[in-house]
């Protein structure tokens, strides 16, 4: 049935019915649009449109509408229904008659698609700036494992400078810091309701628009019906923020590429993250990074297209508009994809720092070092330069270094060089001469992890978190708890620490933690067959190539996980290694959609301190308290049960 079938003589073709239809693609809308309906039909009801009774009744069935579509949005792709508003409206209808036709008094489908879609971009927005953030702290991580390691630094992808590898990290932690604030200032100018605004010239009803909007969750309500139900600006701004970040996702991409081939053979990436060839067995392939780097062209590609839709659009509403969430979509789908492949592309990268030294070594990279050294002795740097530049000349006509010159080699160049020119031209020399602000010596570097990890760079995007999807009332935005953010926030901030998947080769390890702390009553014992078969849900940390804890992830059903067997070596304790073991095993549930972590504990302030919240023990399923039986050299009182909530839906409007 369609929603305006009663000017027309006769049907649509089928051909256009298909070509009009955009149910396949704004279905992702549905939860928005039934929330805007209910705010919709509660402003109706401060107008005298609807009764209370009515509105309850109406209320009553789009709650339900909403659990049937949380719970399987593709029955929706079923219905030849136009478009989502008209499948809500139908099935409204269908539950509760002619009542569900009054819903509509007032309202078009242009401010209700323009609605849901800011709606939409608001919740999404949340989920990229977890994303964002969470590859910003990865990068962290990498640059405090890596932040002594030299690696030559370059320009015009010549050999230039040595750097530091944490300095090359910090450098992408800037990057991503930018695009947390393009974010967050696209999301702002998107926090906007245009519901109310009609067809184009507003609606006829004396509506608050103010509290309609502050209901939703908006800070505030549109001021221009033409602009409300026409504006695709938050569409273009997320695009654009997409394709900028994209951007820098494929710089990252491609620097790696380079370090990962084998005239560079500077880095290694993880087996979860490369392929092979189906001819050639020695290959290994970055193809996470080369898909990256690709994918990006898809999200600039869909920015392009949205410009080249909005460029001649008259006000107000034109269909060209229904364009707007196919590329949408795609492309923060896309991003957030990307983002969360960066993530284990940077946690799985092994660095071969013999190698990366011996390159920057090589090249004449403390030139510029023998060019300063020559200025300290009161030549002008432009005399000096010349001066350097004969220098390597002829030590590339001789095959050597700067620093294999004799002094008498090198006074040949100048007699202002003396015996201490050679302590200037070391790798330590070229680094520790860096250390303005924001420069590559160590020095700078330590500062800069320091600030970031005190707060001054990640604090604020944990705010930021924390305002955008805590501090907004919308009823319709990810609850998240300050101490739920700020646990996902901190996962594997040890330093010098590194979780991953186990393989077959920590058998051993794991064996011997778990039977040590079983033994001691802390953890129920595991055999070492069991742990071979179970080994693929299992991670570890390890510090230094030594695994000094493990921890397990048990699927039960879908949606419901158990985390077991979190255990670390005593030498390892207080360092935070059970802490990042426990995140990368809720980051982990998060990726593959669980819905719920439980755990059976004696210990119930550690997990409470990552998020878990207490339950009856007693309203666990049978199987669950079966498989998990009492320690013997515990008191089975003082076991208690825990849960997590991974992604906390929207609460009940």
């Amino acid at each position: 049935m369609a929603l305006w079938g009663g000017r027309f003589k006769e049907q649509a073709s089928v051909q256009f019915k298909k070509f009009n239809d955009s149910l396949p693609v704004d279905y992702r809308m549905a939860v928005q649009d039934i929330v805007g309906s209910i705010a919709w039909a509660e402003a109706l009801t401060t107008v005298d449109v609807l009764s209370q009774a009515e509105f309850q009744e109406l209320k009553a069935a789009l709650l339900e509408l909403k659990a049937s579509v949380e719970e399987n949005p593709k029955q929706i792709l079923a219905s030849d229904a136009e478009d989502i508003h008209s499948w809500v409206e139908i099935n409204l209808i269908e539950k509760t008659g002619d009542l569900g036709k009054k819903l509509h008094t007032g309202r078009s489908r242009n401010d209700q698609v323009a609605t849901d879609l800011k709606l939409w971009c608001k919740e999404k927005g949340s989920d990229l700036l977890y994303a964002l953030v969470n590859l910003q702290q990865a990068m962290l991580d990498l640059a405090e494992r890596e932040r002594n390691t030299v690696l030559p630094g370059y320009t015009h992808l010549q050999r230039a400078q040595p750097i530091t590898f944490g300095h090359w990290c910090l450098a992408y932690v800037e990057m991503f810091n930018r695009d947390i604030g393009r974010l967050k200032d696209a999301l702002y100018r998107a926090d906007t309701s245009p519901l109310g605004s009609g067809a184009l010239a507003g609606t006829a009803y004396p509506i608050d628009r103010e509290l309609l909007a502050h209901n939703l969750g908006f800070r505030s309500a549109t001021l221009n019906s033409l602009d409300a139900v026409s504006d695709r600006d938050h569409v273009i701004e997320l695009l654009s923020t997409a394709s900028i970040s994209m951007m820098h996702l494929s710089r990252f991409a491609e620097d790696l590429v380079f370090y990962n081939s084998g005239e560079a053979g500077f880095v290694e990436m993880s087996d979860l993250v490369s392929s092979g060839s189906s001819l050639m067995p020695q290959k290994k392939n970055p193809d996470a990074c080369e898909l990256l780097r690709g994918k990006a062209g898809r999200v600039m590609g869909s920015l392009t297209g949205m410009m080249m839709t909005m460029k001649a659009l008259p006000l107000a509403y034109n269909k060209d508009m229904q364009e707007d969430k196919e590329g949408l979509f795609d492309a923060l789908d896309t991003w957030q994809e990307c983002m969360q492949m960066a993530v284990l592309v940077a946690e799985g990268l092994t660095v071969n720092r013999a190698r990366t030294l011996a390159a920057a070594q090589q090249g004449y990279a403390n030139s510029t070092e023998l060019a300063d050294y020559l200025v300290s002795k009161d030549i002008p740097f432009r005399e000096a330069h010349h001066i350097v530049g004969e220098v390597v000349l002829a030590a590339i006509d001789a095959g050597h270094a700067l620093e294999d010159f004799t002094i008498a080699q090198l006074q040949k160049f100048s007699d202002r060089i003396e015996q201490d020119v050679y302590q200037h031209l070391s790798i330590e020399s070229c680094l520790d001469k860096r250390g303005a602000l924001g420069g590559t010596s160590r020095q700078q570097v330590e500062k800069a992890l320091a600030e970031v990890q005190s707060g001054n760079l990640l604090s604020d995007n944990q705010d930021t978190l924390n305002t955008q999807v805590l501090g907004a009332p919308s009823k319709t935005q990810i609850n998240l708890t300050l101490k739920q953010v700020k646990q996902r926030l901190n996962a594997q901030r040890a330093a010098a620490m590194s979780v991953r998947r186990a393989r077959m080769s920590d058998i051993d390890s794991i064996s011997t933690l778990v039977d040590y702390w079983a033994e001691r009553g802390e953890i129920l014992p595991r055999s070492r067959d069991n742990i071979i078969h179970d080994v693929q849900n299992f991670v570890v940390a390890e510090v230094d190539g030594v695994v000094v804890g493990c921890a397990s992830l048990y699927i039960y059903q879908t949606g419901l996980a158990e985390i077991r067997s979190v255990v670390i070596d005593k030498s390892a304790h207080g360092q935070g290694q059970g802490q990042a073991l426990v995140q990368y095993l809720l980051e982990f549930a998060h990726q593959i959609q669980l819905q719920k972590i439980i755990v059976l504990t004696y210990i119930p302030n550690y997990f409470e301190q990552l998020g878990f919240n207490l339950i009856d023990k007693n309203s666990l399923a049978d199987n669950i308290i079966e498989d998990s039986e009492q320690s013997p050299h515990k008191d089975p009182d003082d076991e208690v049960a825990m849960e997590y909530i991974v992604n906390r839906c929207a609460e009940e409007v």
